[in-house]
Formats: structure tokens, sequence, C-alpha cells
């Protein structure tokens, strides 16, 4: 904790002369962007996954006229020509997995008042009004909805809401050209779920940045924006 707090007071004291009282959070959406460009080969491979599994749609068609009687014949036929050929049904979950720690290092880093035995001077820091470890409940409780910090989570808010619209459209759009499974076909086990709760994903931000520190917040916010233009531009 005490590493990560000195990078995220490095980043800042570099942004500074940019960004003036908002550093730190410049530093933490900087921080963002580092660690998704450090994800970004894995995006890349999933992307290509997902292409190899639409290329094997075929060959499960042919499966499914073979075993469609038998859907638990089915459902191991499909996962072994998965296995065989090298694709993954669920590989675009690694990339967002892999993201889950650096969330939780900033949510710890902005919800402790002391670091390594001193005082979180991390928790100094401001986005506009809105302290970077506060919470929207703590920004309505000091000045309602016009307030400075609940004006600052409004912006955030209406962020969110833009990406989770667009995100939505972009998965409608993906599964419908590139189904999970042919019409009137088997699903893989669990597949099924997760294809139906997929295009919502980005609308569960919502609820995230009302509940965690701000500054997990930019990171979810950042995030979330990244992987939607990287979604549009990777399986274009």
């Amino acid at each position: 904790m005490s590493v990560f707090a000195n990078l995220v007071e490095r980043l800042a004291d570099l942004l500074q002369p940019l960004f003036g009282a908002c550093a730190a959070a410049a530093a933490i959406v900087l921080f963002t962007a580092l660690v998704r460009l450090l994800v970004h080969p894995l995006s890349r491979a999933a992307a290509r996954g997902q292409k190899a599994r639409t290329a094997l749609q075929p060959k499960i068609a042919e499966l499914r006229k073979k075993h469609g009687r038998n859907p638990e014949k089915l459902q191991r036929a499909v996962l072994e020509l998965h296995a065989e050929e090298k694709v993954s049904p669920l590989a675009g979950c690694l990339p967002g997995l892999l993201q889950v720690p650096a969330f939780f290092l900033l949510y710890h880093l902005f919800s402790s008042d002391t670091i390594g035995g001193r005082a979180n001077e991390l928790l100094s820091h401001q986005l506009f009004a809105a302290p970077l470890g506060g919470r929207w409940t703590d920004a309505l409780g000091e000045g309602a909805l016009l307030g400075g910090p609940g004006l600052v989570y409004a912006g955030l808010f209406v962020v969110v809401a833009g990406v989770a619209v667009f995100s939505y459209r972009l998965s409608k759009r993906m599964m419908a050209a590139n189904p999970a499974l042919p019409a009137g076909g088997e699903q893989v086990a669990g597949l099924g779920a997760v294809t139906k709760v997929m295009p919502f994903m980005s609308f569960f931000t919502l609820v995230t940045v009302a509940v965690v520190p701000l500054a997990a917040a930019l990171y979810v916010v950042t995030s979330t924006t990244w992987s939607v233009v990287e979604r549009a531009v990777l399986y274009r």
C-alpha cells in the first residue's frame, strides 16, 4: 500500500503543473490508462478468440444436427471442439479479471486513514470540490445535488450513462452479428446466462460509482470507457 501510495503521489506531482488541485485525480486516470495498456495484448487476444469462435459456428451447426436429440452429448461435443481448436467461450473475461487487483488497491488506498503508520495524505486531494476519498452519499449530505461534490458526481453519472448506452448498443449489435450459437441450438453450459447479462454490464457501473470512494469511481469510469472504445475498434 505504501509503495502504491507513493506511485500515485509521484504521478500527481508530475501532473501538478497541468492540473493543479486536480492532479491526484488526473494521476488516477493516467494510472488506469497504464493498466489498460498493459492488459491490451490480452484484449487483442480475446478479440481474436471471439473471431475464432465465430468461425466455429458451421462446425457447431453440424454437431447440432448430429446430437440434436441428446443435449448433454451436444454440450460435451461443443466443449471438446473448443478445446481442440484452443478457443475459450469465456476468453473475453480475462482482461477484466486482471484489473480487479488495481481497483481494490485504489479502493483500499482511499478508504484508509493511515498508510504505513502515517496519515493518508492522499485523502486531502480533490476532483474539483469532491474529495477523492469521499462517496456519493457524503456528497449528498454536504450539499445535496446542487452542491459542488454533488455536481461532480452528477457529471460522472452522465458520462457513465452515455458510455453504458453506447456499450449496450454495441453489445447487442455484436451479439446479433456473431451469435454464441446457431438459432435453435443448444447452449454451452453457463454461456447463455453470460450472453444475456453482457449487454447490461456497463449499467452496473452506475451502482459502483455511487458506493465506492471517488478515486475508485474514477478508475471504474475510465476503465469502462476504455473498454467500450477498445471493443468498438477490435471487434469492428
